[in-house]
């Protein structure tokens, strides 16, 4: 059942980024189980995770709709999201990662490396990425020993586009997309170098450095919209969000 959630997660989450729902239209779990082919749990599922996510929210009717949010409220959660998971990375360095934990980080990038380093990325491969990305994040915040920032970044999590994967590409024919998570992959293998030889600055800039990607996207996005949809599919509806309110 998880392998399934995640693979509906990652059409639906795709769907969404690329703007196949407008804004404020409404996500119920029948009809998006039929367009899907899926059964209904993992849809259920999947949806409330996207919710968690900031990026629908409940209908009065029923089900979900889609949210609107700004450009601004992205930006911000991305850069404050990258402060936090830096310093997380930094006390981390400076305070010694127990082993268990770094055998934990290299056992996921491990995961990481079989996906990325193939030649053509499919959907199960992307989810596996995903799940991943997660988790590789995850460990570092939950194992700083800071409870603050874990509460606060749960508050993030909470934010459009703000997530650690919310904004990662649809590989697939996407050679641009494919070679921006090599680049994002090798960002993780330097910082958790970082971590292990108690260099507290250079983990701080990394993980504060791995956001500004997703930052530059969203610039991208809203200068040139068409064009980064094409590249980046999965920011076009911050850009399509952006001119319905104006």
């Amino acid at each position: 059942m998880e392998s399934q959630q995640s693979r509906v997660l990652v059409q639906l989450r795709d769907m969404i980024l690329k703007g196949e729902f407008a804004p404020g239209e409404r996500l119920a779990e029948i009809p998006v189980s039929e367009r899907l082919q899926a059964s209904r749990t993992p849809v259920r599922l999947a949806l409330a995770s996207l919710e968690h996510e900031g990026l629908i929210e409940q209908s009065p009717s029923g089900g979900y709709q889609m949210r609107r949010f700004t450009s601004q409220e992205v930006a911000d959660a991305i850069r404050v999201r990258g402060l936090l998971e830096g310093f997380a990375a930094r006390l981390l360095a400076e305070n010694g990662a127990p082993r268990q934990l770094l055998r934990e980080l290299h056992d996921v990038l491990e995961d990481g490396d079989k996906v990325v380093n193939k030649d053509n990325m499919d959907l199960d491969d992307y989810a596996a990425y995903v799940e991943m990305n997660d988790r590789f994040h995850q460990l570092i915040v939950d194992g700083c020993g800071n409870v603050m920032i874990k509460r606060v970044m749960d508050m993030l999590n909470g934010q459009p586009f703000a997530a650690a994967s919310a904004m990662l590409p649809m590989q697939s024919s996407m050679e641009e997309g494919h070679q921006w998570m090599k680049q994002a992959h090798r960002t993780h293998h330097a910082l958790l170098q970082a971590i292990e030889r108690s260099q507290g600055s250079r983990a701080q800039a990394l993980g504060e450095e791995h956001v500004e990607i997703a930052r530059m996207n969203l610039d991208y996005a809203l200068d040139k919209p068409e064009l980064a949809a094409k590249i980046m599919p999965g920011i076009k509806l911050v850009a399509d969000a952006v001119r319905s309110r104006s």
